[in-house]
């Protein structure tokens, strides 16, 4: 082969190389007065993020590095997330395939301060359907669920008409079905293909349906942080990470308001404490409280040991119905 057509390939090599992008995004979460919170930067729209490069060490390197230097914010507890490389999925227009390597990062309220070019904003004003704490929000039934019908039955195809109708039913709940709060980024993608999110509108020729009212966010960011909400949600009924979002020391009812403030449910109060006193997960410090505005409440901070005894595997938080 001569040295022609191997600069040849090696210049091919190089046009594909620059096609792809690798970005390193952080859904960061925090819980403020029984909010759960996630940081954003620029205009509340975006996720903290930027491109793994050649000096990071490693992508978890480079992500506390982009996060760090956006907000001013190091991250304690991180886990990847889950990996968005799908075409075309941040725009028509660029020429870049580009792929996302997301995170799900855990700080403590003492913690959540940072630069002020970022901000904490309730992950409940992007998805405002995903709180049940007061009962079924007026949302889902005053309007999703009258445009999402109308969505599923704006086919002519029956088939298709029962599959959305389905879809939504267990999604949402309808037709006096379960509330599954772990379908979190279920129902944004279908609020999402019936177009009725800020985000649905890119792209679409046609005039689109009144939008549900909620916060909008750049590219995918929403779906991202609908994942990590789902993945959370999942993971705090078999493991204890909730504590990376707790003080040092806290009561049992700030424990119990901050899992039902991730959950979007109520917890039945007897049922949890005598969860947490089964599993052992916390300790008695031997000071209390008067800041509850009742009796003295006991502080309590968890039980590191824990994480090496595997209490925890298979526990079930006592979630409300209803």
């Amino acid at each position: 082969m001569d040295d022609q057509a191997i600069g040849t390939r090696k210049d091919r090599a190089a046009v594909k190389a620059d096609e792809v992008k690798v970005d390193l995004i952080a859904f960061v979460v925090a819980v403020n007065d029984s909010e759960p919170c996630v940081l954003t930067i620029g205009q509340a729209d975006t996720l903290p993020s930027g491109p793994f490069a050649l000096e990071h060490r490693s992508l978890q390197s480079g992500l506390r590095g982009w996060v760090e230097q956006q907000t001013g914010h190091p991250l304690g507890y991180i886990e990847q997330l889950y990996t968005f490389a799908d075409r075309d999925r941040i725009g028509a227009e660029r020429q870049q395939r580009v792929i996302s390597i997301s995170y799900l990062a855990l700080t403590r309220k003492e913690q959540a301060a940072g630069s002020p070019k970022c901000g904490w904003q309730s992950w409940y004003e992007y998805f405002p359907w995903e709180d049940h704490r007061a009962g079924t929000p007026p949302v889902v039934l005053d309007i999703l669920r009258p445009r999402l019908i109308e969505w599923a039955d704006g086919v002519s195809d029956a088939a298709t008409r029962h599959e959305r109708r389905q879809r939504a039913a267990i999604a949402f709940g309808f037709d006096d079905r379960h509330w599954n709060e772990e379908l979190t980024l279920q129902r944004y993608e279908l609020v999402y293909e019936a177009g009725l999110v800020q985000e649905a509108e890119s792209g679409r020729d046609a005039t689109p349906p009144p939008l549900v009212p909620s916060k909008s966010m750049v590219a995918d960011h929403r779906r991202i942080v609908a994942t990590g909400i789902a993945r959370l949600r999942s993971k705090i009924k078999y493991r204890p990470v909730v504590f990376e979002l707790m003080p040092s020391v806290f009561t049992l009812l700030q424990l119990q308001r901050t899992v039902e403030a991730l959950a979007g449910r109520l917890i039945h109060k007897p049922n949890f404490r005598r969860l947490i006193e089964q599993q052992e997960l916390v300790e008695e410090t031997g000071d209390a409280t008067t800041e509850t505005g009742g009796r003295p409440a006991k502080l309590y901070r968890f039980r590191h040991a824990v994480l090496d005894e595997r209490v925890i595997a298979g526990t079930k938080l006592p979630l409300a119905r209803g």
